[in-house]
């Protein structure tokens, strides 16, 4: 009988011993997690022009992501709307660091140079994304946690692909947020196959020298990796089709017909005032939305553009 008894004292003292081994195992785990994040430091280097009607969702949305610091490069006209007149909050807590662009045409090549030679050695990633932007993690409501994972330890730099948001036929802007203003997306983004092209944008680890700079890849020389972290080898801004399930970048690339036509007429911060880039760009918002006479009645009266050439070619 005693025997018996000792034997369930026994087993009953592992069974307590084994969920002590599992939570102390559990609280290291949580505590290392913790320490990494804490550790882990990322910025984003980003460029605007005329975006004051943006850029507080944008800072909101990474700063709830966890990053820890954005260097925005203000590229708007010396005499044109500057960004501390509807951010100055979180110029004032140091979330946000303006550069002076002003007035420089193609500045976007230079903005990264000077972004990542000035920061690449006190953030471990980088990240080089537009304010019309957004990451979309599934699975992540926090960065950090998504890039401490041990699968993307061998990677220099992480692609996503762009999902494109459509007009939602909207012809004006509005103060919602974008994602209530354009909540669908270009029908056929989620059907296309592996092996289409597809945009990307970049995460560069810092600590990384040698950079050859462009707005998407960055350096065709890097350890690339798709969002899951498996090696990817680019085709200049292009790589195979991601999981659009979990991870990609939400583009907001149109907005309304209006909006569109403020940022085409604004210039590109890559190609300036440059006529044929203009038109590609209407091109491919055609290709994206819908047409609508309202629509085409809006490009009449504020653009010079003939557009019956570029429908056509849509339709064809």
């Amino acid at each position: 009988m005693q025997y018996i008894e000792k034997k369930k004292f026994i087993k009953i003292n592992l069974k307590i011993l084994c969920i002590i081994i599992f939570l102390i195992g559990l609280i290291w785990h949580i505590l290392f997690k913790l320490k990494q994040i804490n550790s882990t430091k990322v910025c984003i280097c980003t460029i605007g022009k005329k975006e004051n009607l943006y850029i507080r969702e944008f800072l909101n949305f990474y700063r709830n992501y966890g990053v820890d610091k954005i260097f925005l490069y203000d590229n708007n006209d010396i005499n044109n709307e500057k960004f501390e007149d509807v951010i100055l909050d979180f110029i004032n807590d140091g979330f946000v660091e303006i550069i002076n662009f002003r007035g420089i045409l193609g500045a976007h090549y230079i903005a990264q140079q000077d972004c990542y030679k000035k920061n690449y050695q006190n953030y471990n990633w980088l990240i080089f994304y537009d304010i019309d932007e957004f990451i979309h993690l599934r699975n992540f409501n926090n960065i950090k946690k998504y890039l401490i994972r041990k699968r993307f330890n061998k990677c220099e730099i992480i692609q996503l692909n762009w999902i494109f948001h459509t007009d939602n036929n909207l012809l004006y802007y509005d103060n919602r947020s974008l994602f209530k203003r354009f909540p669908k997306i270009e029908k056929k983004a989620k059907e296309r196959k592996k092996g289409v092209k597809m945009g990307i944008k970049s995460i560069l680890r810092g600590n990384i020298k040698t950079i050859i700079y462009d707005i998407h890849f960055l350096n065709s020389s890097l350890i690339s990796c798709d969002g899951f972290g498996n090696i990817r080898f680019l085709n200049k801004f292009y790589t195979n089709i991601t999981d659009f399930r979990f991870n990609y970048i939400d583009h907001f690339y149109t907005k309304s017909t209006n909006e569109f036509i403020n940022k085409i007429t604004r210039g590109s911060a890559t190609r300036g005032f440059d006529e044929k880039f203009k038109i590609e760009r209407i091109r491919n918002y055609f290709i994206l939305n819908d047409i609508s006479l309202e629509k085409i009645n809006i490009f009449k009266n504020r653009t010079k553009y003939n557009l019956s050439n570029i429908i056509l070619k849509k339709n064809n």
